[in-house]
């Protein structure tokens, strides 16, 4: 029977998104003049960016979350776009993870974010998943305590449970997040690397692995440096596809094959409402392409539209768009 379908794990959190009329000053006041709640983290993004394409996809999540009103929110959410939330358990140990995002006029948002349940999610989580999915998507790690531990074999637990992912027959994906400084980019990715199929992250998560810097003087992309990062995650292990995506575009490579760089439509600054989730919607449709075995440009050009969509909404969800919208959206700006 032919795997169909996407299982996304890790990270599941309510975002408090408020729109606030500039960035303060330390100890000064700053307004708020708009408040919402949506889900967030990458399981929630990716899944509910999928269901709203409408390609009929089985869709399942993975996670932990608190016996809360935050935790209620997510299980309706799911509920209301039809995915599995049977592996979605809860906790009274913890309260359900959260971020309080703040989006400037720019569209620029700062996190504040409490890790709560996401750090007890561990591997007894993942046994006898459903064997007839096709995709494993794991993020992020650096926000998954319990699998950021050390393991004696595989070098942490994150890289064991992709490890075991794989040998029962699906493809695995992996995003991080995105974390400036953090010493434990590398001690915590190298050892997972090996056993991911399709790597998709941001140029800041790409500089805090390599060592490069990802933006020239002119605060441009430096795709030599952005080419050199990918090949560096494909030396370290990743099976089939690496894309590290920015604002202006994206670069994705394959093994043995020259990399690409696909230029994104660019909005005005004034139409981006919020880019809470933009690169969860790319993700989203990049493994949408990989699912359905689309050529990398393709998939990068899916993963572009879902992206820009998302720019058009204060959160990470009510700007995905149907499948056939985003085609639409590709040939208009092509």
């Amino acid at each position: 029977m032919e795997r169909k379908g996407v299982i996304a794990a890790g990270n599941m959190l309510v975002d408090h998104v408020h729109q606030i009329v500039q960035w303060p000053e330390r100890g000064w006041l700053a307004e708020i003049i708009h408040s919402e709640r949506a889900t967030g983290g990458a399981p929630l993004n990716v899944l509910l960016t999928l269901a709203k394409m409408h390609v009929g996809l089985p869709l399942q999540a993975v996670g932990l979350i608190g016996e809360d009103s935050d935790g209620d929110y997510i299980m309706a959410m799911l509920d209301q776009y039809h995915v599995n939330r049977q592996r979605v358990q809860r906790t009274t140990f913890a309260p359900t993870s959260m971020s309080q995002v703040m989006t400037d006029p720019s569209g620029q948002r700062t996190f504040f974010h409490s890790p709560a349940a996401n750090r007890l999610l561990d591997l007894p989580a993942f046994d006898r998943l459903d064997s007839s999915m096709k995709i494993f998507h794991l993020g992020y790690l650096l926000l998954l305590d319990s699998l950021d531990m050390p393991d004696d074999e595989f070098g942490t637990r994150s890289a064991r449970l992709l490890a075991q992912m794989r040998e029962q027959g699906y493809e695995t994906s992996l995003d991080l997040v995105s974390r400036k400084g953090d010493p434990r980019y590398q001690p915590l990715v190298l050892p997972a690397l090996r056993y991911v199929d399709y790597l998709v992250i941001n140029e800041l998560e790409a500089g805090e692995f390599s060592g490069l810097e990802m933006r020239n003087g002119d605060d441009a992309p430096d795709i030599d440096h952005i080419a050199l990062a990918a090949s560096q995650l494909l030396a370290a292990g990743v099976k089939q596809r690496v894309v590290i995506h920015c604002p202006e575009g994206a670069w994705g490579e394959t093994p043995g094959e020259p990399g690409q760089w696909i230029a994104s439509k660019q909005l005005e600054q004034d139409e981006i409402i919020g880019s809470v989730g933009a690169g969860d919607a790319f993700c989203a449709g990049f493994l949408y392409g990989c699912h359905e075995a689309w050529p990398l440009t393709d998939s990068i050009q899916l993963a572009h539209a879902c992206a820009r969509a998302s720019l058009l909404a204060a959160n990470a969800i009510d700007g995905a768009k149907t499948l056939e919208e985003l085609k639409t959206l590709i040939h208009d700006n092509a």
